[in-house]
């Protein structure tokens, strides 16, 4: 069976761009079944709900069709995709899904709010630590050397004086992208993936101690060793104390 067991868990993806590389080879033609999911599993030794999400994506981008209790069938290909193309499933298939808030809910979003900066700070500190614990297990080498180079301009930004911070705030983000867990990375860029709102810079403003900067690179450093180390209860550890001390510090009257 042409399929190789994946060692690095950015699974459903992975698992996806594998099967659609082997559909779009001919490897499975049109009209032939996949192997059954828990056959797929096993092979490439990964959970079967993993497997699910890619053969769903699979299925939205019209390459498969899943027929439930009866296998899923390799389908004759879109028009649209006569040629193979190099563009990942995820990409193709996940548009759009925040375009249009759904109607049947009859409620608002404003993705363009700001969000008050303690909420902000309380909403890291429950995800972040989360985020830092499934880096350290799952972040591959260059996820790693990211955070280390989000480090570094954390550092440069420290000794030039930004107030907007861009270097601390890629590496929280850089973090979460490498956590394998596409919400988590989603959540905390669009929290984190724009300067800082009018309020949080007020509050930085009036309350930010002048050796914060200095702390903040202590605490991440504390932070990026215990992922290098592929520490995953340090480095939540780490994340939980830092963020702790940043609300701790603006909370202080």
């Amino acid at each position: 069976m042409p399929i190789k067991k994946l060692e690095n868990p950015r699974i459903y993806r992975q698992i996806a761009d594998q099967l659609k590389t082997l559909i779009e080879s001919k490897e499975f033609p049109p009209g032939s079944r996949l192997p059954a999911e828990r056959e797929l599993a096993s092979q490439l030794q990964v959970s079967r709900a993993s497997v699910r999400e890619a053969l769903i994506a699979l299925e939205v981008i019209g390459l498969v069709d899943v027929r439930v209790g009866n296998g899923v069938i390799v389908c004759h290909p879109p028009a649209s995709a006569v040629i193979p193309s190099k563009e990942p499933v995820m990409s193709q298939a996940g548009r759009n899904q925040w375009a249009d808030v759904d109607d049947e809910l009859n409620i608002e979003l404003d993705f363009t709010a700001e969000l008050p900066p303690f909420s902000l700070l309380q909403t890291r500190r429950l995800i972040e630590p989360e985020t830092a614990a499934l880096a350290a297990r799952h972040a591959t080498d260059e996820e790693l050397a990211a955070i280390r180079l989000a480090y570094e301009q954390n550092c440069r930004d420290n000794r030039q004086g930004s107030a907007t911070h861009p270097g601390d705030r890629l590496f929280h983000i850089r973090i979460a992208q490498a956590s394998g867990n596409p919400a988590y990375a989603f959540i905390i860029a669009h929290l984190l993936g724009h300067r800082y709102g009018t309020m949080f810079r007020s509050l930085q403003m009036h309350y930010t101690p002048q050796d914060m900067p200095h702390r903040s690179e202590i605490e991440h450093l504390e932070i990026l060793t215990a992922l290098e180390a592929r520490d995953g209860r340090a480095a939540k550890k780490a994340m939980k104390d830092h963020l702790d001390a940043v609300i701790k510090i603006f909370g202080q009257g």
